[in-house]
């Protein structure tokens, strides 16, 4: 099998001269090619005189996973975090009123958000900036992962069957044109809740026909009724996190997800409404291999994944499972690079980008609306 695919050096490639860009376009599409084949052969092929001339490759090591010029933290030697990870407030004033503002509507609505529960990282840039991921279905989670801080129990409360009113109440106020909704996942409802998921959807395309909206979905146990009640509500972006690389699925999530059940979720979804953008999300520091990264990305290429996310996995108490690396901002940049060779739509990678980041808002935003423009249609299904 010669060298392991965890141990080659794979950087940006390199923007040409538009004069030799039919020639580069071949060897890219050959460079695809190749990749896919067995790790020796990627090897083999990377030292080519072919790929050198546009494409700057390290000597692969056979004594280290990363490559030779970008070197991970022991985040168990080094448990602080490096400064590339220490978010800085904004101070700007009108910053801390817009906060203020959407946190009165959250409070006065009874409404919570995956920004709160999950202590995401950038909760005073997107408050700050209008916008909040509301989290559905209540604050609390039949499962129990281990990355996650949200609360869980086998019996949570009822549905609030005033929610998607609620919902659709807040986002008006708010005077989004684009919105990010996520969920706990109810495994205690027979459907997992996706006709409440459904109906909130509807209801916000009702009141807002022009508004874009992105669902973090859970995976209904697999149920794929359930994923087409819900990817056909009228959404625009059907996300469903994989979390992590097939190996480190039994150590990161809940026993009751796993990695074939969410490639399937992600494949249905896309099947179900190809008018849909479906979108993934996979944490970096938790013990996986550049091998296993890549592959993970040729899996959800091969079901069909147009958006995919990178971010550092970030401990939020003493309750969750530890950071393993620190992971530097080169390395994700070279994840998306490699991403966008592969064929992703979009890539949005760095330290502090979470599932639910406004990163990719204004380019999905863009996109939808260009493919109504040329006549694409709307994806919400016939009522």
């Amino acid at each position: 099998m010669g060298r392991l695919l965890s141990m080659w050096s794979f950087p940006c490639l390199r923007v040409l001269p538009r004069r030799r860009f039919s020639t580069y376009g071949k060897r890219l599409e050959e460079l695809r090619k190749k990749l896919s084949s067995e790790p020796s052969e990627v090897v083999d092929f990377l030292g080519s005189s072919e790929v050198a001339e546009h494409v700057s490759v390290a000597p692969p090591t056979e004594n280290t996973r990363f490559w030779s010029d970008v070197e991970r933290i022991d985040a168990y030697k080094n448990p602080q975090k490096p400064d590339w990870l220490k978010v800085k407030p904004a101070g700007d004033h009108a910053l801390e009123q817009e906060y203020i503002r959407l946190k009165d509507t959250l409070r006065g609505l009874n409404l919570h958000t995956v920004c709160e529960e999950a202590r995401c990282p950038n909760i005073g840039e997107c408050w700050g900036g209008g916008t909040a991921t509301i989290m559905l279905m209540g604050d609390t989670c039949t499962r129990g992962c281990r990355f996650c801080s949200i609360k869980t129990s086998k019996t949570p409360p009822p549905l609030d069957i005033e929610e998607p009113e609620k919902v659709s109440t807040a986002v008006a106020k708010w005077g989004l044109t684009y919105i990010v909704l996520t969920s706990v996942d109810r495994d205690d409802l027979l459907d997992g809740g996706a006709s409440h998921l459904a109906s909130t959807v509807k209801l916000l395309k009702q009141k807002q026909p022009d508004l874009l909206v992105e669902l973090l979905s859970p995976d209904f146990g697999g149920n794929l009724s359930s994923v087409n009640l819900v990817v056909n509500s009228g959404l625009d972006v059907f996300a469903h996190n994989v979390e992590t690389v097939r190996r480190l699925q039994h150590v990161v999530r809940d026993r009751r997800a796993n990695y074939q059940q969410s490639l399937s979720v992600l494949e249905s979804a896309k099947s179900m409404n190809s008018g849909v953008f479906t979108k993934t999300s996979i944490m970096l520091g938790a013990g996986e291999t550049h091998q296993e990264i890549y592959r993970t990305l040729l899996d959800l290429r091969n079901v069909g994944v147009d958006i995919v996310t990178f971010g550092q996995y970030l401990r939020p108490s003493k309750k969750q499972m530890k950071v393993e690396e620190w992971v530097p901002p080169e390395e994700f940049e070279r994840w998306k690079c490699i991403g966008e060779s592969l064929g992703f739509m979009y890539v949005a990678s760095g330290p502090l980008v979470r599932s639910s980041y406004r990163a990719g808002e204004f380019f999905l935003e863009s996109k939808i609306r260009s493919r109504r423009l040329r006549g694409g249609g709307h994806p919400m299904a016939a009522a």
